[in-house]
């Protein structure tokens, strides 16, 4: 009988070490993402509703996480949760608006540019 719950925690730990690796790559996809588009200097082909669903559901695991009480999870998805905010802020400031490289051009407010980027492109104004 301990021999089975050794094994079962050992088994445990062994796949939570591997989530958290795959986390850790995760996370990596997204700060790989945020270096390509600070080298163009443009995020013309990035997705921002993409970023904000993958903001989302992080975030919905990660409060999950904390109810369950899965350290490898938390540990994953709070690393990706870093990454993608990393890559959102990327977006947010190489996003190529309308008016850029005019006089007197100033961003919108990152929360005005997070609403816009929740509308869909029939009813939304082009930043």
């Amino acid at each position: 009988m301990i021999n089975y719950i050794l094994n079962e925690l050992t088994l445990k730990n062994f796949i939570g070490i591997l989530l958290t690796i795959s986390g850790i790559f995760d996370s990596i996809k997204y700060h790989w993402a945020s270096q390509k588009i600070r080298q163009v200097k443009t995020a013309k082909g990035q997705s921002r509703k993409g970023i904000n669903a993958a903001i989302i559901n992080d975030g919905i695991r990660i409060g999950y996480c904390f109810l369950i009480k899965d350290i490898y999870l938390i540990i994953s998805s709070i690393l990706a949760m870093i990454c993608m905010l990393e890559c959102f802020y990327t977006i947010y400031t190489y996003y190529p608006y309308r008016m850029r490289g005019c006089y007197n051009f100033k961003k919108p407010n990152i929360f005005l540019y997070l609403i816009n980027s929740i509308l869909p492109n029939s009813i939304r104004k082009r930043l």
